[in-house]
C-alpha cells in the first residue's frame, strides 16, 4: 500500500458524475486536496453508507477545498444507476474494472478482486498525506477523514481527536 510521501499515481478513467457516464483525468482536480476513497462494490450493504456519507459531507469537504473521488472496480454504467438509485452522489465514483488503480495504490483484493476499503488524502502537490485501510467488513467514519483533511490543513501539530478551535502543539517541536 502507497504510504504518505508517495506521488499518488496518475489516472484518466470513466466514471459516473451528475447524472451521465464521462471521463475523468486526474491531472484535472483543481482543489487544494483530495479525498480518494476505494471500496468494494455497489449495490452492497456497507458501501451505500460509506458513498451517501461522504455525499452528505461534501459542503463541509468543499469548505476546505478538497475534493472527493469514489473508486470501485464495477463499471461506469453500475456507478449510474447506483447513485441515481441512492438519490444522486455529488461527486465522481470512478470505474476501475481491471483493478488496475487499485493495485497501484496497493489496496486490490486479489483474492476477491475487488478494491479494500482505503482512504488516501492528497496534497496541493498530489503527494499521499494521509492513508488508510481496514477490513472490508467495517465502515470507514466520513467525520474522521473530515477531521484528518482539517488537520492537515492548520498545518499544524494536532494532538488525538484534535478538532478545530483545540489547542495546536509547540511550534519548536517536528512531532
Amino acid at each position: 500500500m502507497l504510504k504518505p510521501g508517495d506521488v499518488a499515481p496518475d489516472w484518466d478513467l470513466p466514471c459516473a458524475f451528475d447524472g451521465r457516464i464521462s471521463r475523468l483525468r486526474f491531472d484535472r482536480i483543481r482543489s487544494d486536496m483530495v479525498v480518494l476513497f476505494f471500496y468494494p462494490h455497489d449495490f452492497s450493504f456497507i458501501c451505500p453508507t460509506e458513498v451517501t456519507g461522504f455525499h452528505r459531507a461534501q459542503p463541509a469537504f468543499r469548505q476546505e477545498q478538497t475534493s472527493i473521488v469514489g473508486v470501485s472496480v464495477d463499471d461506469p454504467e453500475l456507478h449510474l444507476r447506483w447513485s441515481q438509485e441512492l438519490g444522486g452522489i455529488s461527486y465522481p465514483l470512478i470505474a476501475d474494472q481491471d483493478g488496475r488503480l487499485a493495485r497501484q495504490y496497493g489496496v486490490l483484493d486479489e483474492r476477491e478482486k475487488v478494491a479494500m476499503r482505503a482512504t488516501f488524502i492528497l496534497d496541493q502537490r498530489r503527494i499521499i498525506a494521509y492513508c488508510v485501510a481496514s477490513s472490508i467488513n467495517v465502515g470507514r467514519s466520513v467525520s474522521e477523514t473530515l477531521r484528518v483533511v482539517r488537520a492537515l490543513r492548520s498545518g499544524r501539530l494536532c494532538p488525538a481527536d484534535w478538532q478545530p478551535g483545540d489547542e495546536f502543539g509547540p511550534l519548536d517541536q517536528k512531532f
